[in-house]
Order: C-alpha cells, then structure tokens, then sequence
C-alpha cells in the first residue's frame, strides 16, 4: 500500500483532528439550519480562526462545516418549510409536508441516512478518482494549465448566472481586481495609485467576507428578511431513527441519487441544487406512485439528501486535482489552502501526498461525525431555530470585522471588507452573480501566470495554445461551454416571447 494512504489515514485520525472533524460539523450542521446564512458564509466566519492552527486540523475543521452544512440546510426546509441551503429547496417540497402530517422526527431521519448514504458514495468516488486524475494532470505544461483554468472560469460563468453576459461582467470584474498589487513576474507594483496597503494586493478572504457575509447581515437585518426578527415556531420531534421499512423504500432513490450527485459535483459549476433537483426528478420518474411526491414521500426526502451531499465528495476531486474548485464553498477552501502555503493540484499528490490523502481521510470522518452529531444532538440543535435574528445577526457582524482585521493586522483590511460589501448588494441589485467573480479572484493569478510563461516560452507565438492536445481540448470545451450557454439563454428568452404572445 502507499504509504502516503497510511500517513494520510494517520493523520485524520489524530485526537486533535478528529476533535476539529467533530466541531466542524456541529458547526456545519448550526449553520446549515438557520434561515439566512450560506455554508459560504460559516466556513468565512470561522476561517480566520484557523490561522493559528496547523494546516491538517484547519482544513478537517472547513471540512466537516462543509458536510453538514449540507444536511442542516435539510432541518429548517422539513421543520420550517424555509430551506437553509439552497440544495435543501427539493427537500422541503415532501419534507415539510410530512413534519406538518406530524412526521418530523421521521422526516429528518430519512434525512440524515440519506446524507450519510450519498457523502460516503462521494468519499469513495474521492479515494479512488482523485489520485488517477493527478497522474494525468502532472503530464500538463504552462499552454495546458493555462487552457485548463480558462475552461474552468467558462464554465462556472454559463452555469452560475441566468445571463451570460452578466456572468462573464462578474469574471471580469475579478480579474481586473487581481490585477491589483505586485506584477506576480515582474514584482513591480500595478494599480495601486500610491496606496501602501494596496502593495500587497486584495486578500482573498476579505473579499469573500465582504461578497458573501455582509449582503447576507444586510437581508437579515431588513424587515423583510427570510424570518424576521422574532423567533420561529419549531415542528415537536419524537422519534427520528428511520425504521427498516423506511430504508427498504428509500434505498432505489438514494442508488439512483449518489451516482448523479457525485458526477455533478466533479462537474465546476453544477452544484447541489442542480443534483438535487435531478435526483429529485427522477426519483419521481422511476417510482410507482409518482402522485405521492409533493405530499410527504419518503423517496422525494432520500433523493435530493444523497445528492447534495455527495455533491460534496465530487466538488473536492477538481479541487484537489487540477486546483479548480467545483463550487464556491471548495473556492474558498482552496484559499484556505493557499494561506496555508499549499497550493492545491497535481503536485500536491506528489509534494504532500501524505497531507492530499489527510483531507480525503478527514472528509470521511466528517460524514461519520456528521450523521453521530446530528442523530445525537437534533432535539438540541433544532432549538436554534428558534433563536432571534436579532441576537444572532450583531454576533456574525462583529466577528467579520474582526476576521478582516485580523487577517493582516491591518484596519485597512476592514475598509476594503465593507467595499466589497457596497460590491456585492450592487451586484445583486444589478442581478449579477457573485460567483463569477469569486472564481476569478481564485483562479486569476494562475491564469494570468501561465498566459505570461507560455507567451514567454513560445517567444509571443499564441500558436502554443493550439499545438498542444491538452490545451487545444480545454479550449474546445470553453468554446462549447460559452456558445451551449448563448444557445440555451437565446431559447429561453425565445420561449419567455412565445408566452406572453
């Protein structure tokens, strides 16, 4: 066996790692439930936290947020009928309807078991894809890598906005923000307009803080907010461990959902929601009763779980392989790695291969912590549902600014935060997509670092782009990923026409 395997296993199961697995996911599953926030959001919350920590506790700490985020955005969809992700919107659709029929401690049972079910088919898909994937990835040059990262920056643009005109405005508005600081070849400085504090260029996580966190503090504080600033009215939960005729009804659903969960999440751009809603679909399809689904299914709950949470698992095998993250939660945990000093890709299998299989060997534990945590603790973690937004909100508010600042020790940061802030609620008052620009920031100084080597290279010859087989085929895709996405908004905006004629 590899001993990087070993090591890697070894290293997951440390007391210490499994004790930031655990709180992780305890945190993973608080965040999830409550109306309002983001996985994104938590896991930016409680990143500057983890500077003081080694690498290997920090990322199995993110990690476990990031699983069980995914199941607590199930509780709220079921107990409130408000999904507090957007993977759990297909839950809620049969979920809620069998905690309103007095069925809540069942519905979330299914629930959790479905979770577990799909996380544990992607921790597989990771084990087994990712390390072959590397192999392939360490054949790529400059020409290659540079295609790679431009086809991954298409791609999210078509699926993360409804415009693509808009998505690719996002895209470039991150790449013009990268280009802020020091030449990354050159080392001169570039657009900082005599401002010192701008030598250093625009953190990455100041910026998300700024995207994510405060238009989220700011339709929470609004009166029309997803819940107000009252407490909500909880579901009573009795029994919640599903019982063998539950998992004999739910087993075809969650067989035909981890499959395409895990397969969408390797997909950049597709997400959980999207998984959720096909498994969904044709879990519906392929049941005998599909008039059920809609009034308390068991099979519309399993389906879209397995699916979002395998998502996960899959999202990581892009991420870790060819440092391309497949949603924006694995987009910050890539700058999580980079503040750590390691850059994920290929060379990470060689470099730290024992520290690459640590976060594969983590990612199982999370889903093992998950479904202990959630079964254990789910009369006590629902209560925080109840909580006022008007206590919770000043709390998440103060520790942003705090992050910011501590992040470089400089209140300067904080400025930039709010700035990023104002970017944001215009971005979203504009209808553009946020996440565009969030993978640009993310993968704009590596794009921008093999165009230059390459052009080097080939003497100014963009001829290297196209000799090569890796690169001509990432360009191809790219290609194939813009104009699919111009064809589908032509067709939608056709059929929009048709209909109000």
């Amino acid at each position: 066996m590899n001993p990087d395997i070993i090591d890697g296993f070894l290293q997951a199961s440390l007391a210490t790692t499994l004790a930031a697995t655990a709180i992780g996911c305890l945190l993973g599953l608080i965040v999830g439930m409550i109306p309002g926030l983001t996985i994104s959001t938590g896991i930016i919350i409680v990143l500057p936290l983890t500077f003081v920590l080694p690498p290997d506790i920090s990322i199995a700490l993110l990690l476990g947020l990031y699983v069980s985020g995914m199941t607590g955005g199930s509780f709220s969809a079921i107990l409130l009928n408000i999904p507090g992700t957007p993977s759990a919107s297909a839950t809620a659709l049969d979920g809620h309807p069998m905690a309103v029929n007095g069925e809540a401690g069942r519905a979330l049972g299914i629930a959790i078991i479905a979770s577990f079910i799909g996380g544990m088919f992607s921790f597989l898909c990771l084990y087994f894809i990712a390390p072959l994937l590397a192999e392939i990835a360490l054949k790529f040059k400059s020409p290659d890598l540079f295609s790679l990262v431009f086809f991954g920056l298409t791609i999210i643009c078509s699926f993360a906005a409804r415009s693509l005109v808009k998505g690719l405005l996002s895209a470039l508005v991150g790449l013009m923000i990268i280009t802020i600081g020091q030449d990354p070849m050159m080392g001169t400085a570039r657009f900082t307009f005599g401002q010192v504090n701008l030598i250093g260029g625009i953190h990455f996580l100041t910026a998300l803080i700024g995207l994510f966190a405060i238009p989220q503090l700011v339709d929470n504080f609004a009166p029309s907010g997803v819940s107000g600033g009252g407490a909500q009215k909880v579901a009573k939960i009795t029994r919640a461990l599903p019982r063998l005729s539950d998992l004999k009804t739910i087993r075809l659903p969650i067989a035909i959902s981890a499959p395409i969960g895990a397969f969408l999440g390797i997909l950049p751009g597709a997400g959980g929601p999207i998984a959720a809603f096909i498994s969904y679909d044709y879990a519906k399809k392929l049941n005998r009763h599909p008039e059920k689904f809609g009034h308390g299914a068991p099979e519309g709950i399993a389906a879209p779980e397995a699916a979002n949470n395998a998502v996960t698992g899959g999202a990581l095998i892009p991420m870790m392989t060819l440092g391309i993250p497949g949603d924006p939660v694995t987009a910050i945990l890539i700058g999580a790695l980079l503040i750590h000093g390691l850059a994920p890709g290929p060379l990470l299998f060689i470099e730290r291969g024992d520290f690459a299989y640590g976060i594969i060997f983590s990612f199982f534990w999370a889903n093992i912590f998950n479904v202990i945590i959630a079964f254990i603790g789910l009369r006590y973690l629902v209560k925080v549902l109840a909580m006022p937004r008007a206590l919770l909100m000043p709390l998440i508010a103060i520790l942003c600014v705090i992050g910011s600042y501590a992040l470089r020790n400089n209140f300067f940061d904080v400025y930039v935060m709010f700035s990023f802030g104002l970017l944001g609620l215009g971005m979203r008052w504009l209808d553009m997509p946020v996440v565009p620009l969030l993978l640009a920031l993310v993968l704009g100084r590596p794009l921008e670092e093999h165009l230059r080597v390459s052009l080097v290279s080939s003497q100014g010859d963009v001829g290297i782009f196209f000799t090569s087989p890796f690169s001509l085929f990432f360009l191809c895709l790219a290609a194939a990923s813009i104009f699919w996405s111009f064809y589908m908004e032509h067709r939608s905006n056709k059929t929009t026409d048709q209909l109000m004629e």
